[in-house]
């Protein structure tokens, strides 16, 4: 899906947003100096892997933390993690690096990553940041919405408590 077929696909599933068109955004600095409504709620978005490439998972974490793939791996009960190639992105999310989403998700047939999502998010009327899968703009929309939304479209999501990520 490209952006517009984002905004088609939140529209017609009746999700309120806010769009903000951009410059390129290739870094949560980059993001930052954008100027963009709601910066609290802006997400940093992180694509990894288990070392035998069965086990993907997008990390999604409110843009000034930070994780230690050896903390989530031991939290989780993962294998050992690494970044996910561009290939990979590619392939499995569609996207490109710089506009990783969790609606990347909705790029995801076969279900083959699972969302962990920083459960200050979960804070009641939350909002959320991300890019609608292109970097050149950002959207803000209930986290609540946005996690009904993959849920309904089957996929896997789990809060996690960032600050032990770190």
């Amino acid at each position: 899906m490209d952006k517009q077929a984002i905004y088609d696909y939140l529209q017609e599933r009746h999700i309120d947003y806010q769009l903000t068109e951009h410059a390129a955004a290739h870094s949560m600095t980059t993001l930052s100096e954008l100027g963009l409504p709601h910066p609290e709620a802006m997400a940093k978005n992180i694509f990894v892997r288990d070392d035998r490439h069965e086990r993907f998972y997008l990390i999604t974490l409110r843009g000034d933390k930070r994780v230690k793939l050896n903390k989530f791996k031991r939290l989780y009960g993962t294998r050992t993690l690494t970044f996910a190639s561009e290939e990979e992105l590619e392939r499995i999310l569609g996207l490109k690096a710089g506009s990783v989403s969790p609606l990347g998700l909705l790029h995801d047939a076969t279900h083959q990553v699972e969302l962990y999502l920083d459960n200050e998010y979960a804070a009641e009327g939350a909002l959320i940041g991300i890019h609608p899968c292109d970097n050149t703009a950002t959207l803000c929309l209930p986290v609540r919405s946005l996690v009904e939304l993959l849920r309904a479209e089957g996929k896997g999501i789990h809060f996690v408590d960032a600050a032990q990520l770190w």
